[in-house]
């Protein structure tokens, strides 16, 4: 059964973009942090862990540090520098389990949260799912490549629960902290960096820059002079990329731009003017949050999408379904530091376990099928599946 989009006003993108970047500074809580409802757990008893991946390949983690020295970085001057983390699938399910985050980017999140946890709560204490530079998994054909790119003001590592699903499913996965544009994000030197991109009102140039950014990590990863040593596993002629809110916004650019990636998901993301009126020729998904408001530029883009495409609401949703935020902030017992509306805002009425499932498994589906050539069912009536997948029919379709 298809349904039409929701009435209500439509959200600006630069104010609702600004609005999704306040939520994602102070990471956890959404917001400026209002009193407790409930205190955390003691410090003791305080663990949390990212759902277990459904795939049967055991998931490799490793850290690069890239730097562009052509291209000036348009925040703070200076090269462009990348924190790019891959997920891949690995030889064996052995060796250290990888940190969450750094030691360094736990203790800024906690300062900045003014919260009386450890400092090492998001280092420590979060169980993963991977395996620290393990050895990938042998190949003969490669591994898919898909692209992760993160909200504003979000830290790549908040996006683990999807990539771990994507390796364990077969594909080697790119998380990507576009410099200055996600919080806090440590460079070599312990070096702590901030988002002033959050706050500048540049969302569109942003969008473009996270493309260039795309294109340099691809030369990087299966150019000539690889940054990763066992980058021969990589297929780089399948190559798929997702991304959340202002990431989403970066995905549908990056299609338009760069050659080499085949397909894309915008989670919950505006579309800009340059990819909005130009369109696509190549599969895109958009999966959108349940809260009446639409992001502008996608009733635009949507007539132009000349490729496979699939638009989808979240039933339930809100804006942050697609990362980890909400099923640690639930496990860490700060689920009352946030108000009822942030929630509403951030998660909906869904279980944020639930809603994580809903979206690794369209993910898996999407890119399976759309870079291996995998037969699935799932994309053809996804509601049949699970019913939250629910498929939106725009109005020109409807009515034409």
């Amino acid at each position: 059964m298809s349904h039409a989009p929701h009435g209500g006003s439509r959200a600006r993108t630069g104010t609702a973009l600004a609005a999704a970047a306040a939520l994602a500074l102070p990471v956890l809580t959404g917001g400026p942090a209002a009193p407790a409802a409930a205190a955390p757990a003691p410090a003791g008893e305080l663990r949390a862990a990212l759902p277990e991946p459904t795939g049967d390949r055991p998931v490799g983690r490793t850290t690069l540090h890239l730097v562009d020295e052509e291209r000036e970085d348009i925040w703070v001057g200076g090269p462009r520098e990348l924190m790019v983390t891959l997920w891949y699938p690995a030889r064996a399910d052995a060796g250290r389990t990888a940190p969450y985050m750094t030691e360094a980017e736990s203790a800024a999140m906690v300062a900045a949260l003014g919260l009386d946890l450890p400092s090492d709560t998001m280092h420590s204490r979060v169980r993963t799912h991977s395996r620290l530079d393990m050895p990938p998994a042998r190949t003969r054909n490669g591994f898919p490549l898909i692209v992760l790119s993160p909200g504003a003001g979000h830290n790549r590592i908040e996006l683990s629960s999807l990539a771990e699903e994507l390796a364990a499913h077969g594909f080697v996965v790119a998380g990507v902290d576009h410099a200055h544009e996600a919080a806090p994000v440590e460079f070599p030197g312990g070096v702590i960096t901030a988002c002033p991109g959050c706050t500048s009102g540049r969302w569109a140039e942003g969008t473009e820059n996270r493309a260039e950014d795309v294109s340099f990590l691809l030369d990087r990863l299966t150019g000539p002079d690889p940054a990763w040593r066992w980058s021969h596993v990589i297929d780089a002629s399948r190559i798929g990329m997702a991304g959340h809110s202002w990431g989403g916004a970066a995905t549908a650019e990056t299609l338009r731009v760069e050659d080499r990636v085949d397909a894309g998901i915008n989670f919950d993301g505006p579309f800009y003017p340059a990819a909005a009126g130009e369109g696509l020729d190549k599969p895109l998904a958009l999966i959108e949050n349940d809260q009446g408001n639409e992001w502008e530029g996608v009733e635009e883009i949507w007539p132009r999408l000349e490729g496979w495409r699939q638009w989808i609401r979240l039933d339930g949703s809100g804006h942050s379904n697609s990362i980890d935020r909400g099923v640690l902030a639930e496990q860490f017992g700060l689920r009352g530091v946030f108000t009822e509306q942030q929630w509403r805002n951030l998660y909906g009425d869904l279980p944020t376990d639930r809603g994580l499932e809903l979206v690794r498994a369209y993910s898996v589906a999407f890119f399976d099928h759309h870079l291996r050539g995998g037969d699935q069912p799932l994309l053809e009536d996804p509601e049949s599946f699970h019913p939250e997948l629910v498929v939106v029919e725009p109005e020109e379709e409807r009515t034409g």
